[in-house]
């Protein structure tokens, strides 16, 4: 009954291997977003933390349209950090071999 429990360790063991490459594989991935027509620019690393944010002079003195900039930028880089997240996890299940 217990004939294949190290096979198991075996594999969970690889999966916690995988899993921290592909953690820190994505932390030195980053992803730039524009808005604006570049007035506000806005970096993040694979963790989704953001690492840099630049903003055009010009918006310093209306709030409003700096304000919405900013959200759509932030939006826009969090689908994209999140779609790289989903495809590196799937990436890595399928190079398990048997898990698709």
């Amino acid at each position: 009954m217990f004939e294949n429990m190290g096979d198991l360790g075996k594999m969970l063991q690889g999966f916690e291997a995988n899993a921290q490459k592909l953690k820190d594989e994505l932390a030195n991935k980053t992803f730039s977003v524009k808005s604006g027509g570049g007035m506000v620019e806005l970096t993040l690393n694979g963790n989704g933390e953001v690492i840099d944010l630049n903003i055009d002079d010009e918006l310093l003195e209306d709030k409003e349209s700096l304000q919405i900039l900013l959200i759509g930028a932030i939006n826009d880089a969090n689908k994209m950090v999140q779609q790289n997240q989903q495809q590196s996890a799937l990436g890595m299940l399928g190079g398990m071999g048997g898990v698709k």
